[in-house]
């Protein structure tokens, strides 16, 4: 397992120490989360005549509404009201980019569009009336059925897409590949995720003075919520205020798709003149949310015979659901990952997201990313087994140059490639070789169980796309008595930022971290927020909490030269650390000169503002500076698998991650471990099913869909930070660590590929799709093991 950090350095926010940034101090709730006191939504005291919303579903994937009458339900127990599309005073969208995602149906006319689609909310004195009454579908729908495109090739076939296709190329891919002294086709399927948030999709709607709608919301996107509410409610966005103390993990899955709930809640509200709660059960959350969306990926590559890629075309196309959601922004980023971290010199990549009559797909932890570079990760594995070299080798040569060769297909240098130095390290911490030839000597004695050994690197690009949503505020209050409150735009879900940001609040005033505090994120404190994704909530609310903590620093910096300088200091000599203020060689407590400042009128509060310099991005060319920086990290890990079941177990992982310097080692390797499970889960365990012809979700609850537990963690799990700072201006030189660590799980599957090729005694690539499920396994050993002695690889041109 990880060695512990030193209790030296683990400590806890109440501490007496001095909280400075890059110390490894606990989750400011760590506490209260083992002690069940944290307050979600849920647990929030429900205001007096509090009611309760359920939604009624589609039964049918694709059809048209001929009658909805919704009378019947109102003489049920406990309902007080139901309604359809037609209540929704304003518009009827929560489209966050394309506006083309209904609120709820519609009425007679209107069309179904999957299989779960909400079609009208009923509201009751109690959460399990309400969920009772509008489970009574079938007595008040009549629809006419209409043939529906379920999965996205049938979708891709049609010519049914979300947003047009896109293409991102550099230099005569065509030309080369034909030139190429070796070719070989590449195929792989990479299924979805679901979320699966421990806190479901809630919003709580209560109606305020003057038409006025407070929404506390489980949501990473305050802001947006509050935009799509007002438009709901056909009131200026001033008059929405939407609220949230912290999330029970959100992943993606709630920057946009909590806009639906909150709109419903706040419409339900608006009509009743009572607060109204709408908390989904799990099986209507999978039913109604979209999760990461399930990638087909077809490559032709050409490659020397030193595995040097020369040339890649490529064809991906994703499950986008019934709407737009942010599959734009997945495929871009799909397309702008699908090199990792390798130099392609001619590339042609084109992505199409199918239009399927499926819930409609969203964010989720790596954004597109994890797809694009699976892709080509499959690629150098199938290239090195064609070639029968070590993939770790074929890996190195075609890693990004260090001033040459080092520009992506977007033309985006590569400027602060640490896998040079990383992939080595991990190398030897790992102990590659050593047990690549052990693993050989196991397998060649082992006829069932096979053993399977990958290392694999990650390159992953920090900022959002869209160049304009690069930016974030906070405010910063300094209290009479030496307390420091922070506010700021983004949203805490478990991940610690708050714990982060109050991090770098306290080091600017050089106090423990017990005297600064972050509140509840509020849309009627800081306005026009971006979402907390995309792995730039530190980097963002960080720099924008600590531009405002400096500008209170200054003022009292001054007012400290002044009043107790003699005349022999200025305010660059005044010392913040310890809780206290040094000057002139006096030292005062922080309370005390905060005390003195506030009864000479100096200004004790600030606003802060950061927006991330120096990007660009032109969407129809897909040209540009997209990111800030890149992160870099890599993984080794071993595998055993049962090649007469399908079963296997993990055994061992390495990880070495790049965070720059850390904000909070303790933190950042608990979302290193945790992304690296998240993703394994998602290419081993996790398997979406849809039925053939109804379109129903038939994975859509714990019983049916499997995520990872403590025992799929492998008993030597090591895991280790890079050092090397930033070379990007960022938040104390720190890295993102959020999402990229979701790729570090490509060891597992490719470890995985590795024992069932060698099964068939590394003849053939192993035909594996994601999730590799014990059944996946079984296919690709029997289709490996059919491979007669002296055949080439099958994939080999």
């Amino acid at each position: 397992m990880n060695k512990p950090l030193p209790e030296t350095l683990l400590q806890a926010p109440s501490s007496g120490a001095t909280a400075v940034a890059g110390a490894a101090l606990a989750h400011e709730s760590a506490v209260l989360h083992v002690s069940g006191a944290a307050p979600y939504t849920d647990d929030l005291p429900e205001p007096a005549g509090t009611l309760h919303a359920a939604l009624g579903l589609s039964p049918l994937a694709h059809g048209v509404i001929e009658a909805l009458d919704l009378a019947p339900l109102l003489g049920l127990p406990g309902v007080v009201d139901a309604f359809g599309a037609e209540a929704i005073p304003g518009v009827n969208d929560c489209g966050p980019l394309v506006h083309d995602d209904p609120i709820l149906a519609g009425g007679p006319g209107a069309v179904l569009r999957f299989r779960g689609q909400p079609l009208f909310a009923v509201i009751a004195r109690e959460r399990e009336a309400a969920r009772h009454a509008a489970a009574r579908v079938a007595e008040v729908l009549k629809a006419s059925e209409r043939p529906a495109l379920l999965t996205p090739q049938a979708a891709h076939a049609a010519g049914e897409y979300v947003v047009p296709p896109m293409r991102l190329s550099r230099g005569d891919a065509a030309g080369a590949l034909a030139a190429a002294p070796r070719r070989l086709k590449t195929q792989l399927s990479v299924g979805g995720q679901e979320q699966f948030y421990l806190e479901g999709q809630i919003s709580l709607a209560v109606p305020q003075e003057d038409g006025g709608m407070l929404v506390h919301c489980s949501t990473q996107h305050p802001s947006e919520m509050q935009l799509v509410v007002a438009h709901a409610l056909a009131v200026p966005a001033h008059a929405v205020q939407v609220v949230c103390r912290r999330m029970g993990g959100g992943f993606g899955g709630k920057e946009s798709q909590s806009a639906q709930f909150a709109c419903i809640a706040a419409v339900a509200a608006r009509r009743l003149g009572r607060p109204v709660k709408l908390r989904l059960d799990r099986d209507d959350d999978f039913l109604v949310t979209g999760r990461r969306h399930d990638f087909e990926v077809e490559a032709e590559v050409g490659f020397d015979d030193d595995g040097r890629l020369v040339a890649v075309e490529a064809t991906l196309l994703s499950r986008a659901g019934h709407s737009a959601d942010l599959s734009a922004p997945v495929m871009t980023r799909a397309l702008c990952h699908l090199d990792n971290a390798y130099w392609l010199p001619h590339f042609d990549a084109r992505g199409y997201s199918a239009r399927t009559h499926t819930q409609s797909n969203t964010a989720f932890r790596g954004f597109g990313g994890p797809q694009g570079a699976i892709a080509i990760e499959a690629v150098i594995d199938d290239v090195a087994r064609t070639l029968g070299r070590d993939p770790f080798e074929v890996r190195m040569a075609n890693l990004y140059g260090l001033g040459e060769r080092n520009v992506t297909p977007y033309g985006q240098p590569v400027e602060d490639n640490l896998l040079h130095d990383l992939l080595p390290q991990l190398r030897t911490q790992a102990r590659y070789d050593e047990r690549r030839s052990q693993i050989a000597a196991f397998n060649a004695t082992s006829p069932v169980l096979k053993k399977g050994l990958a290392l694999t690197p990650l390159k992953f690009g920090i900022s959002f796309n869209v160049v304009h949503l690069n930016q974030a505020g906070a405010l910063v209050h300094v209290y009479t008595d030496g307390s420091v409150l922070v506010n700021h735009g983004g949203t805490e879900m478990g991940q610690g930022l708050n714990t982060k940001v109050a991090q770098v609040v306290a080091h600017e005033f050089g106090l423990p971290l017990a005297r600064v505090r972050c509140s509840a994120t509020d849309t009627h404190k800081v306005a026009n927020t971006s979402a907390t994704a995309a792995s730039t909530g530190s980097d963002l609310n960080g720099k924008a909490a600590q531009d405002a903590a400096q500008k209170i620093r200054q003022r009292l910096a001054a007012f400290a030269a002044e009043r107790h300088g003699g005349g022999r200091a200025d305010a660059a000599d005044v010392c913040f650390a310890s809780g206290q203020v040094h000057v002139a060689g006096r030292t005062l407590a922080f309370a005390d000169l905060v005390q003195q400042a506030y009864m000479a009128r100096v200004q004790l509060w600030s606003d802060g503002f950061y927006a991330t310099p120096g990007l660009s991005w032109d969407k129809a060319t897909m040209q540009g500076r997209p990111f800030f920086y890149f992160a870099y990290g890599a993984a080794c890990s071993e595998v055993v698998v049962d090649t007469l079941t399908g079963e296997w177990k993990l055994l061992a992982t390495h990880l070495l991650h790049d965070a720059g310097r850390s904000l909070n080692p303790a933190i950042d390797i608990g979302q290193i471990e945790g992304g690296f499970i998240q993703g394994m889960g998602w290419l081993t365990l996790e398997e979406l099913v849809w039925h053939p012809t109804t379109g129903l979700l038939l994975t859509h609850s714990p019983s049916t869909y499997k995520i990872p537990c403590a025992n799929d963690a492998p008993a030597v799990f090591e895991t280790r930070l890079f050092e090397a700072d930033c070379a990007s201006d960022t938040i104390h030189r720190s890295k993102a660590v959020g999402e990229p660590p979701v790729l570090l799980a490509f060891s597992v599957f490719f470890a995985i590929r590795d024992a069932v090729s060698a099964a068939g005694g590394h003849r053939m690539n192993p035909p594996l799709s994601a999730p590799a499920t014990p059944e996946a396994i079984l296919r690709a050993v029997t289709a490996v093991t059919a491979v007669t002695a002296g055949q080439p690889g099958a994939n080999a041109a």
